[in-house]
């Protein structure tokens, strides 16, 4: 039976710069799941297309209900997956005549620069600094692995010298095969050599459309004709260039459906039959081996591959954007790298070579940081698969063999609290390339302290040593319990819940969101806050005496710097108030086991010295009847 499932993906995008209107299959081993997305970016699709798109997608969907449950090509070797994810960082390229411009590849055809000029940049294009070995080497100091090269993008000029068009690199004044070069240097450099071949060609007459994106349409174009002409020069590229580690489809989001799920299915096919351990992208109008998300960091998914696509480009180009383009920074690179990491996907970090065929110094400066970091940490990235714990307000975990990597991206107190590994024991613990650290554990709870001295502002990576393998634990969430709800028999229950909530003052609409300080979930951003004053305060009345043993107070993250010398008091009558504990440093969040006594009401307040603010998103007040 068909399975149909519309509605938005996980993923903000499974297609080329933007969001996408697709059906495919989802995985060869279930085909017969069909994706229905409609995943609109405002700032590429243009609303006078998505009529259109409407109706290929429903063309398209009714086409794909006589697609058979099981695939028509071999499902990928799981070896060749396996080692893939190893891998885990690659560097994708993006190259080609337009970067004499500084414009988008492919995109500013038709719009920043007009058509005849785009298709006639070739015939300038002479990058006499171009040197393989050098972009290889560029790629193993960042710690890449592999590296895919835009050997035809959607504007139809191919970096090969293909007998199938006149519209190549060999017809330049440069006159070299530069996929040739490339293919050769990483060879001869231990890297994974792969190529991305874009279904769409607006320069083939017979592609339906001459603009990237829509728009003209050629008069009298051929699909089949065209898949023939794609099959043949992508068995170019495995046959001459092989072996690949994946060929790197890429589809026109804004209309795919003129290459149907018939011609991608045949070319999965294609590439199955002339190497079998290759790996092709979701991207082919029919699915593929593994999804790829662009320009965001993809979700936790241990059950499919998947590769972020990314750019060091500040303006996330992919192709050279000039010398104002700007970069990203060493930090923001590598977060990304974790984060994909942690979700168990790989990272590519595109590079837009300069039209004099040198990777800039500026990007190169990037990805040199990134390696001297992965040469200390890449243990805990190389090899790892995401989890146990999924991203969390923390950061990410990765696990390999009988170790567990807690990428700690940020600390929201001064110990790191996750859920206990169930079936498990800690045997060590220690900061990566570092010394050992504290690690609590119990029957709910692993606690870790990592002193100051040793927590790196980036990410400080502490390496757990299990007793047993830890790569078939299922995931777990990574919102630690609240140590008064592991020991119930010590501190009761939540006794605030149904707490009225008054405050010394509120500012503007949050007077609304009182009660919420003591509900299940904060309202948004915060509870409450006060208008600016001597001492805020906050007052629950519990609506009965109970014995109270715990408090935990949640901080407005935003703010946090704003509740110093918070003090907690209780009271029997309201009127006579006892202070149980106060903090003088700010945190995020307190938990706070307090002396047991009886009382009914509980105020929180500030102290300054001068005027003050108090924000608050949350309070529970645990204890007993």
């Amino acid at each position: 039976m068909l399975n149909l499932i519309a509605g938005r993906s996980r993923w903000r995008s499974a297609n080329s710069h933007a969001g996408a209107e697709n059906v495919q299959f989802s995985s060869p081993k279930d085909s017969a799941r069909i994706v229905f997305r409609l995943d609109y970016d405002k700032g590429m699709i243009f609303p006078r297309l998505r009529s259109v798109v409407a109706c290929a997608v429903l063309a398209l969907l009714n086409s794909a209900m006589i697609v058979a449950a099981e695939p028509p090509w071999p499902p990928a070797d799981p070896a060749a997956v396996s080692h893939w994810k190893d891998l885990r960082f690659g560097m994708f390229i993006h190259w080609g005549p337009v970067s004499l411009t500084g414009h988008e590849i492919s995109w500013s055809r038709g719009r920043q620069i007009p058509v005849d000029v785009y298709d006639n940049l070739y015939r300038k294009f002479n990058p006499t600094e171009f040197n393989a070995d050098a972009w290889v080497s560029v790629a193993k100091a960042a710690g890449m692995k592999y590296i895919v090269l835009t050997a035809k993008h959607h504007d139809g000029f191919c970096l090969w010298n293909t007998k199938y068009t006149d519209y190549n690199i060999m017809n330049t004044p440069f006159h070299r095969d530069v996929v040739k070069e490339l293919a050769a240097a990483c060879k001869k450099q231990g890297i994974e050599f792969g190529c991305y071949y874009s279904v769409p060609d607006v320069y083939n007459p017979n592609w339906p459309m001459t603009v990237v994106g829509g728009g003209g349409r050629h008069p009298n174009a051929n699909v089949d004709t065209y898949a023939t002409y794609l099959r043949n020069q992508i068995t170019e590229l495995i046959q001459n260039y092989g072996p690949l580690i994946t060929i790197w489809n890429d589809t026109d989001q804004a209309l795919p459906g003129p290459f149907g799920v018939k011609n991608g299915a045949e070319t999965i096919k294609l590439v199955r039959k002339l190497q079998p351990d290759i790996l092709i992208d979701n991207r082919t109008s029919a699915g593929g081996d593994y999804d790829t998300p662009e320009q965001t960091v993809g979700g936790f998914q241990l059950d499919r591959p998947w590769e972020s696509c990314m750019t060091v480009s500040s303006r996330n180009a992919w192709a050279w954007g000039g010398a104002t383009d700007g970069v990203k920074s060493p930090a923001t690179c590598i977060s990304m790298l974790v984060r994909c990491a942690g979700g168990d996907g790989n990272m590519m970090l595109n590079v837009g070579p300069r039209p004099d065929g040198v990777i800039d110094p500026a990007q190169a400066g990037v990805l040199k940081e990134i390696g001297v970091w992965l040469g200390t940490n890449g243990e805990s990235i190389y090899g790892t698969r995401g989890g146990p714990y999924k991203p969390g307000e923390f950061g990410v975990s990765t696990r390999k063999g009988k170790f567990i990597y807690l990428h700690v991206l940020k600390w929201t107190g001064e110990a790191l609290r996750l859920p206990a590994i169930p079936d498990r024991r800690v045997v060590s613990a220690k900061v990566l390339g570092g010394s050992d650290v504290a690690c609590k554990q119990s029957a709910g709870l692993l606690e870790i302290t990592v002193p100051e001295a040793q927590r790196q502002s980036l990410d400080t990576i502490v390496e757990l040593v299990m007793d047993q393998p830890v790569e078939k634990i299922a995931p777990l969430d990574s919102t630690a319990p609240s140590i008064f709800a592991i020991d119930p028999e010590k501190y009761g229950h939540i006794v605030s819940r149904n707490a009225v909530v008054t405050t010394s003052s509120h500012y503007g609409a949050a007077a609304g969101n009182l009660q919420s300080l003591v509900g299940e979930k904060a309202a948004g951003e915060f509870a409450f806050h006060t208008n600016q004053e001597a001492n805020p305060w906050v007052d629950l009345d519990l609506g009965r005496v109970v014995t109270v043993a715990g408090l935990l107070v949640k901080n407005r993250e935003q703010f946090k710097e704003r509740a110093s010398a918070l003090h907690a008091s209780v009271s029997l009558d309201g009127e006579k108030w006892e202070e149980i504990w106060h903090a003088d440093s700010p945190e995020e969040q307190w938990e706070i086991p307090v002396r047991e006594q009886k009382a009914r009401y509980l105020r929180l307040e500030l102290q300054p010295a001068s005027p003050e603010y108090l924000h608050l998103r949350q309070v529970e007040v645990w204890g007993k009847e």
